[in-house]
């Protein structure tokens, strides 16, 4: 099913507010949406702005936290939409008792930080990358010039020891130039070893750089190379004028899963989920982990509703299984998740369209699960 849905209870509402969902402060409430035009989407992304700001503040500020660097990370990545797992987090402790204190904001952060750091990954590689390249034309560069001076010295030495009668001083010098030119030789083999070196160094970068854009656990994109996926198409619909919508899936009550039948067990329903999203998945439509038991899809060519109904088929296929653990043959029951599904361009970038779908999942979440739900436009 892919009807819309409100968030009903107070709290909630007031933690959606600080993930983004509050109004724009430099615009009146009845002031309307952003007028059409060239001006139109930078408005909208400056209203998005605004938004993030006024979010981030108001969280800060309402749970008495401090305005560090580090708290504004924390909250930029989960409002920005760039983390929406740190998102959910920071959501299910504000329902709590205890609610958001700094000390608890100090643990997170500590969790976050043990995560690996992709954009230290990308920017050593690409600085890998372009030592080879530049280690590479200097090896070339200085084979190539040994290798004449080594013909050239060659023939040098070809024409002492032609000469009769030089004495000891042209025999010396011939000697000393053979010496030179052996010498030479062994510098041209040891820099074209070299040089072979660096082509398998680059080999292994390529191989590194694709392990490092792939889920070890279900094969699918990890979230690295979803983002980029999501810049590239993000480009190409916009130039060619066609639909583009992202949706977040999330399985349901998978906690659950683990605690009754183990890790490994909770391993295999996400494969068989990851399974499921990549049967619909194509040239046009790219699924990805995005981390623990979320996944992320992009529908290029397919408006939100579309793309919804789309993502519905595929759970009602997963909810008419019945799994079963294969090293107890215990069953795991009705196995489902839930989705959220936003239009791309209904938003000032595509990171804020993916907040939008995270938001849509988390209300299909408060619906009882087991369904997808439309973001609202911004």
């Amino acid at each position: 099913m892919t009807t819309k849905a409100t968030a009903s209870n107070e709290p909630v509402g007031r933690l959606l507010g600080w993930l983004g969902r509050r109004r724009a402060r430099g615009r009146a409430p009845d002031e309307g949406p952003a007028p059409p035009g060239p001006g139109g989407p930078r408005l909208l992304a400056r209203e998005a702005r605004y938004e993030l700001a006024a979010s981030i503040t108001s969280f800060l500020v309402d749970n008495d936290l401090d305005v560090s660097p580090t708290n504004l990370l924390l909250a930029h990545g989960a409002f920005s939409g760039r983390n929406p797992r740190l998102a959910r987090q920071i959501l299910a402790q504000a329902q709590t008792a205890e609610g958001i204190s700094q000390k608890w904001l100090n643990e997170l952060d500590d969790q976050e930080a043990s995560q690996p750091d992709r954009v230290e990954l990308d920017r050593l590689m690409t600085r890998l990358e372009t030592n080879i390249e530049a280690f590479q034309a200097n090896t070339k560069e200085a084979r190539t010039v040994t290798s004449d001076y080594g013909i050239e010295l060659e023939q040098h030495v070809t024409d002492l020891e032609q000469l009769e009668k030089t004495g000891r001083i042209v025999s010396s010098l011939a000697d000393l130039a053979k010496v030179m030119l052996d010498r030479t030789r062994q510098a041209e083999d040891d820099m074209r070893k070299s040089e072979d070196e660096a082509k398998a160094l680059r080999r292994s970068l390529e191989r590194a750089k694709r392990d490092a854009e792939l889920d070890y656990l279900t094969g699918l994109p990890n979230r690295r190379a979803f983002e980029l996926l999501l810049d590239r198409h993000h480009k190409e619909a916009r130039a060619a004028l066609e639909p583009l919508s992202v949706a977040f899936c999330d399985i349901d009550e998978f906690k659950k899963v683990n605690d009754l039948h183990g890790h490994e067990a909770g391993d295999r329903v996400i494969k068989a989920i990851a399974d499921t999203l990549a049967r619909i998945s194509n040239d046009h439509c790219h699924v990805a982990r995005h981390g623990g038991e979320e996944f992320v899809m992009l529908f290029r060519g397919l408006t939100p509703t579309e793309a919804a109904a789309k993502l519905d088929d595929a759970r009602e296929a997963l909810a008419d299984r019945r799994l079963i653990n294969r090293k107890t043959d215990e069953p795991f029951g009705q196995i489902t998740f839930s989705g959220g599904v936003a239009d791309v361009f209904g938003y000032g970038d595509p990171r804020a369209a993916l907040k939008a779908a995270d938001e849509a999942l988390y209300k299909a979440k408060a619906a009882g699960r087991n369904c997808i739900r439309i973001a609202d436009p911004a």
